[in-house]
């Protein structure tokens, strides 16, 4: 049974998700005060962190911190969910920056965020590998053994987003792995690539949209 720390102080929406996670199989622990998360998951490493990020005592964004720089690798490592109010795109790339892999703002269904816990955990069952291969010296990439045909730039955007599956890059993170003279492009030639990207991994996918878009925020890799 996976341990889910579902770190919310409003207690009627804590209860909500925690009986959803209940019924789903999953084991929930809840925590309304931010200062209790980071000995709670040192001393118990739950499977899953939903973490809202206005919290009395300690800051949301402060606790992933914490946590995405522990020197124990099972605690540094656990996924994090951010569920949150704050809808503002300053505020969503903030917290992917720190190493959150999903990001769920208010109101959501219930039932919505649990098929991310799902989702997430199941990414995390399954290697990469074992549908997409990355040649970094050809950049030549397959899937599912079959050979994407890339340009250089859609080889690194591939590869930046396949380094953690099911992340969310902000626009910005993705063009600092594009462009290797550090060229000036707007965010939107991003958009441009992930078109072109997209098209070849449905060509071997076909109906299967790989690359999720997250309106405001940025493009993950989900295989």
């Amino acid at each position: 049974m996976k341990r889910i720390l579902v770190v919310e102080d409003e207690v009627k929406l804590a209860a909500l998700e925690a009986d959803y996670l209940k019924s789903e199989g999953f084991e929930p622990h809840c925590i309304a005060n931010g200062l209790e998360v980071v000995p709670w998951v040192r001393e118990n490493k739950p499977d899953l962190i939903l973490l809202d990020l206005m919290l009395p005592g300690r800051d949301g964004l402060d606790i992933c911190r914490d946590v995405r720089t522990s020197t124990d690798s099972r605690i540094r490592d656990v996924p994090i969910i951010m569920v949150t109010a704050r809808v503002e795109e300053i505020d969503r790339l903030v917290g992917l920056d720190l190493g959150a892999d999903d990001y769920v703002c208010k109101p959501f269904s219930a039932r919505e965020l649990v098929a991310r816990v799902k989702a997430i955990l199941r990414r995390g069952r399954m290697p990469i590998a074992s549908a997409l291969a990355m040649d970094e010296e050809r950049h030549a990439a397959t899937l599912d053994g079959k050979a994407l045909d890339l340009t250089p730039v859609e080889f690194r955007l591939l590869a930046a987003l396949a380094s953690t599956p099911g992340r969310v890059f902000s626009r910005e993170k993705l063009l600092e792995r594009l462009y290797e003279d550090h060229r000036v492009v707007t965010d939107r030639t991003v958009d441009a690539h992930v078109k072109n990207l997209r098209r070849k991994l449905e060509e071997v996918r076909p109906g299967q949209d790989l690359v999720r878009s997250i309106y405001g925020v940025g493009y993950a890799l989900e295989l």
